[in-house]
């Protein structure tokens, strides 16, 4: 018991962090370029309460770690944004959208480079408690910032995509929106539930997000003078 709840303690900060400064990035942002939604309803802000959600911050989370999932993951409540509003609502879409993944990523990189000072711990226990917790919060980081980067709206890679695309295929690609989550779930998650029952390996979600996981993950270290 004392294992689980010390595991879990490494993971429940990192989590938190990630996904409340993902979100508050895009209400910031949002917020920035002339669109005041999120302002109105409190989600400028970096007060976790505001932004978490029961399922995807506190349920989903929990559920992988005691499924002893390879990675833990998780999200907040998506922050609601009037495109109409913002000054140039095509351009400033991609700068709304990027500003979670972007967040995600400095949040990995400075872990990675507060780690150096963790040996500066008086005690060996705390020095292992706070090395776990900056490595966990590198890898959900960049598990958040990379899946929230593939393609497929509501996802800010999806919405990245649609203000790219020239306006006839942007309706087109932002129409997929509706049906996002059930391509999420279909493609990336069902694949590897069933897999789980069967015993087998058909996890999509892997395929697809651990080869960039690790570049971007390896870049880090690489970056912050951990490996070279």
């Amino acid at each position: 018991m004392f294992d689980i709840l010390y595991t879990a303690s490494t993971w429940v900060v990192p989590i938190i962090l990630a996904v409340t400064l993902h979100e508050a990035a895009h209400a910031y942002v949002a917020d920035l370029r002339g669109d005041n939604t999120a302002r109105n309803l409190g989600r400028v802000s970096v007060n976790p309460l505001v932004h978490v959600d029961r399922f995807g911050t506190i349920v989903l989370p929990s559920l992988l770690f005691l499924l002893k999932a390879p990675f833990i993951f998780g999200w907040a409540k998506p922050v609601p944004v009037n495109f109409a509003n913002l000054i140039h609502p095509r351009w400033d879409m991609i700068w709304v959208a990027a500003a979670g993944p972007a967040t995600n990523i400095v949040l990995a990189i400075l872990a990675a480079l507060l780690s150096h000072l963790i040996v500066l711990s008086p005690q060996a226990a705390m020095e292992q408690w706070l090395f776990a917790n900056a490595q966990n919060t590198m890898i959900i980081n960049v598990v958040l910032a990379v899946f929230n980067l593939l393609p497929i709206p509501p996802l800010d890679g999806g919405r990245i995509v649609v203000g790219l695309l020239p306006p006839a295929l942007a309706y087109y690609w932002a129409g997929l929106e509706r049906f996002g989550l059930l391509i999420i779930l279909g493609v990336l998650f069902l694949p590897a539930l069933i897999g789980m029952v069967m015993g087998i390996e058909l996890s999509v979600f892997s395929t697809l997000i651990e080869p960039p996981v690790s570049w971007l993950y390896r870049g880090i270290l690489a970056l912050t003078g951990w490996i070279t």
